[in-house]
C-alpha cells in the first residue's frame, strides 16, 4: 500500500509520517509520499528522523494545483489529508488563505480521486465545525455551526468531502480532532507560544478571563487514531478523536507555568478575540465502539515531556 499524505511536513503530519514508517505503521506499506507547499507552519526539519528511509518521497508542491495533484495520485492506495491553514486568530485577520487552502484545495484532491480511483480518502478536519458546546459533548450526528473563518472553511471542506462519497462513491471518512499538542508544533499555537515566551523570560497574553475550555489531544494519540480510521474505518461516516483531558484555558495557562517555573506575574491578561467559543467538546465514543479507540497520553506527563523538548531546543538554540 501506498500512500498519500498531504501537509506531511507540518506538525500532525509530519508526526502522522514517523508513525506510518514507524514500528507501528502498516505491514502493507510499500512508500509514503508527503506532498507539502512548506508555508510558514511547514519544515521539511521535522521529517529528520525519517528522511533518509528509502519508502519516503517528499514533494512541494501546493494542493491546490491540479496538475501536481493529478500527477502524483496514480499510484496511491490511499490519500490522508492534512494540509491546512489551521490558526484561527490568522483566519480573522484574514480568511482568504484559508478558503482557497481549505475549500479549494480539498476540492482539487477530491476531484483528482474520484478520476483516479483512489481507494480511502481520509480527511483531517476538527471539532471547531460544531461551535461552542454550552454542555454535554458533540457526536458526529450534531449541526455543524463554526464561529470564524477558519472553522468555517473547515466545515466546508468536510461537507464536500462526504458529497463526494455520496454523489461519486469515493470511500471518504472524516476525522474531527480536538486541540493537539506535542512536539514539533508551530509556536503560533498556545502551549508551544506560551512555553518559548516563558523560557525566553517573556510574557503570555491570556485572553478575556480565561474560561474558554478545550479538551486536549496529543499528537501521537490523534495518529494512532487516524491509522485506526483508515485500517478500520467505514466509508461516508464521521469520527470524533478526543484526548479525554477538558481544561479551562486559566488551568492551561498554570500547569504550563508550573513546567516553566514561571509564576502568574507573567501572565498579561487581554482583550478577547472576536468569535471566541466559549467550549468545545466531542463525544467519542464511535471511535472507541467501532475502531477500538481510546488515547494512551495522560495530560500532565504529556505536557511535561513537550515542554522537556521546547526546553531542549531553546538551550540549543541559546548555546
Amino acid at each position: 500500500m501506498r500512500i498519500l499524505v498531504t501537509g506531511g511536513a507540518g506538525f500532525i503530519g509530519s508526526h502522522l509520517v514517523r508513525t506510518l514508517l514507524g514500528a507501528d505503521g502498516p505491514t502493507d506499506l510499500t512508500g509514503v509520499t508527503v506532498l507539502d507547499a512548506l508555508t510558514y507552519a511547514g519544515d521539511r526539519a521535522n521529517l529528520a528522523t525519517v528522511a533518509h528511509d528509502p519508502r519516503l518521497t517528499f514533494v512541494h508542491g501546493d494542493i491546490r494545483d491540479a496538475a501536481t495533484v493529478d500527477r502524483l495520485l496514480p499510484g496511491h492506495h490511499a490519500v490522508l489529508h492534512l494540509a491546512a491553514e489551521t490558526h484561527v486568530d490568522r483566519s480573522i485577520a484574514g480568511g482568504t488563505d484559508f478558503v482557497s487552502t481549505n475549500v479549494l484545495g480539498t476540492h482539487t484532491l477530491l476531484e483528482a480521486a474520484v478520476r483516479h480511483g483512489t481507494g480511502t480518502f481520509v480527511h483531517v478536519s476538527t471539532d471547531e465545525v460544531y461551535g461552542s458546546i454550552p454542555h454535554g459533548s458533540a457526536s458526529e450526528t450534531a449541526p455543524l455551526d463554526p464561529s470564524s473563518p477558519y472553522s468555517a472553511s473547515k466545515a466546508g471542506s468536510d461537507l464536500l468531502a462526504l458529497a463526494h462519497h455520496r454523489t461519486h462513491g469515493l470511500d471518504v471518512r472524516v476525522t474531527r480532532c480536538s486541540n493537539n499538542y506535542g512536539t514539533h508544533q508551530h509556536p503560533e499555537k498556545v502551549v508551544p507560544r506560551f512555553t518559548t515566551l516563558l523560557l525566553s523570560g517573556g510574557r503570555v497574553p491570556l485572553y478575556g478571563d480565561g474560561r474558554n475550555s478545550r479538551d486536549w489531544l496529543h499528537v501521537e494519540d490523534h495518529c494512532r487514531a487516524l491509522l485506526l480510521v483508515l485500517r478500520r474505518g467505514r466509508p461516508g461516516e464521521t469520527y470524533n478523536i478526543g484526548g479525554g483531558t477538558e481544561l479551562t484555558n486559566t488551568e492551561l495557562t498554570a500547569r504550563i507555568l508550573a513546567e516553566c517555573d514561571a509564576g502568574w506575574d507573567r501572565v498579561d491578561h487581554v482583550s478577547d478575540r472576536k468569535g471566541h467559543d466559549l467550549r468545545y467538546s466531542v463525544d467519542t465514543t464511535k471511535a472507541a465502539t467501532e475502531l477500538g479507540y481510546r488515547p494512551h497520553h495522560a495530560f500532565d506527563e504529556g505536557l511535561a515531556a513537550t515542554v522537556a523538548w521546547y526546553r531542549a531546543r531553546h538551550r540549543r538554540e541559546d548555546g
